[in-house]
């Protein structure tokens, strides 16, 4: 399995691959800066509530001809970021959040009210 992993510097710029981001728990853990129990727990509750479906959103793999481990992918990555009160989880909100507004920012939306059909005629035609 081809994968990518989401990682933020000592400066704290955080860099989200465009695609394929598949993260192990001892990853995640190194992420977010929290121990594994928390970690554990926080995704157990991810599925337990319904927010995202395990089948989907996690997949195992071998790492090594003797072990395995389960990865999981980009919606449990920012579901456990606006779960967990880190500063690091804090700094991928801050990315993810500002990326929206960056895409939001080079649109232009235009608002029309119209009240009725006579009076934009009478403004047109007297």
């Amino acid at each position: 399995m081809e994968r990518a992993i989401i990682t933020i510097s000592e400066s704290g710029r955080v860099n989200i691959p465009s695609n394929g981001v598949w993260m192990s728990e001892m990853e995640l853990v190194e992420l977010f800066g929290v121990i594994a129990p928390t970690l554990r727990a926080a995704i157990r509750a991810i599925y337990k509530n319904g927010t995202l479906s395990s089948a989907t959103t996690q997949q195992c793999d071998v790492v090594t001809p003797t072990s395995w481990a389960t990865f999981y992918n980009l919606e449990v990555v920012v579901t456990l970021a606006f779960l967990l009160n880190t500063y690091e989880a804090s700094r991928i909100r801050y990315k993810i959040l500002n990326s929206f507004n960056r895409r939001k920012a080079n649109r232009t939306t235009v608002f029309i009210i119209l009240k009725s059909l006579n009076d934009i005629q009478k403004r047109l035609f007297h």
